[in-house]
């Protein structure tokens, strides 16, 4: 006699399997060829630096020193090279070209607090969205800026967090839609930097055009600033800096 079909008594769901992220694929040149081997020999790129940081020693009696920690924003701004804008001030360029924020956390006790800064300037996130390192949430990202954020305050220095540039699209990645992702990290720091008294460095309203992407007229490629870019962007790291060397908190 056939068997009328039954649901099964105890036999948990079948639930279909949850979607894989898969990681955007960057162009295949010889620029990213290296970037992937770096990867694999030395994530967070400890030895770009570890030469420079030795021979840099501890801050003479009164100096006032910055670090930056950050990516190619930061690396091609050449705030500290003869003629830079920070030229004659005690600010330490940190930037590595395409790091995302967990390369950043993994050097940062290098290139960052055994420096003995008073002050930290941190902008990081874009090569995040990019995904340069894998598929990362916006979470991950949030939290590896939160990591950088408490080491700091751990070790006396003072916390300026900066907003991601604003970026339309990503020429090396594109079609990832990385403007509303920027604009809900960015919201995220300036909350998080209200509730724990760090300073926040607006440079995303400062630069974005209606397309909430950088305008021509301060973009390279979309993603890196001209020098007029780097014009608009240096009173408000200054002002950002002042401000958190002076105040008490932190």
């Amino acid at each position: 006699m056939a068997l009328a079909g039954q649901e099964p008594g105890n036999v948990p769901e079948t639930k279909a399997p949850a979607p894989t992220v898969v990681a955007p694929k960057h162009p295949d040149n010889d620029y990213w060829r290296k970037h992937d081997q770096q990867l694999l020999t030395d994530f967070p790129w400890l030895e770009r630096f570890k030469e420079a940081d030795l021979k840099l020693g501890p801050p003479a009696a009164g100096e006032k020193r910055v670090v930056f920690m950050g990516d190619s924003i930061t690396e091609g701004w050449h705030f500290d090279s003869p003629g830079g804008v920070f030229a004659t001030k005690p600010y330490i360029n940190r930037g590595i070209s395409g790091q995302t924020t967990p390369q950043m956390v993994l050097r940062f006790h290098q290139d960052v607090i055994a420096l003995h800064p008073k002050a930290v300037v941190i902008l990081a996130g874009t090569n995040d969205i990019a995904g340069n390192t894998g598929p990362m949430t916006l979470e991950e990202t949030e939290s590896n800026l939160a990591a950088m954020a408490e080491m700091a305050t751990a070790n006396h220095i003072k916390v300026v967090l900066c907003s991601i540039l604003p970026a339309f699209d990503y020429p090396w990645q594109p079609g990832l839609t990385p403007a509303p992702k920027i604009d809900a990290i960015n919201a995220w720091i300036k909350d998080y930097a209200a509730q724990h008294g760090y300073v926040y460095v607006d440079y995303h309203s400062a630069m974005k055009d209606a397309r909430d992407g950088l305008p021509t007229t301060l973009r390279q490629d979309g993603v890196h600033p001209t020098q007029a870019g780097y014009d608009v962007m240096a009173p408000l790291a200054e002002a950002g800096i002042a401000k958190a060397v002076s105040s008490r908190g932190q």
